[in-house]
């Protein structure tokens, strides 16, 4: 099941949407990082490049998952 979430990034509103799991691995490193979700989000936007940011947040959780972080 998908859950959306918004975030202010870079001054302007965004929206996206995600599995349930990929959410929960990416609170997991938040708050492993000592950053709130927004924060977190914001630094995977900075460095995303021109992939999309549902796509660079999957591809972390990914990382992450894989790497027992």
């Amino acid at each position: 099941m998908l859950k959306k979430r918004s975030f202010s990034l870079s001054g302007h509103r965004t929206s996206v949407a995600l599995e349930t799991e990929f959410w929960a691995v990416l609170e997991a490193e938040a708050k492993a990082h000592s950053l709130s979700m927004a924060a977190f989000v914001a630094r995977i936007d900075a460095a995303r490049g021109e992939r999309p940011l549902a796509s660079a947040l999957r591809l972390t959780a990914l990382s992450a998952a894989k790497s027992g972080s």
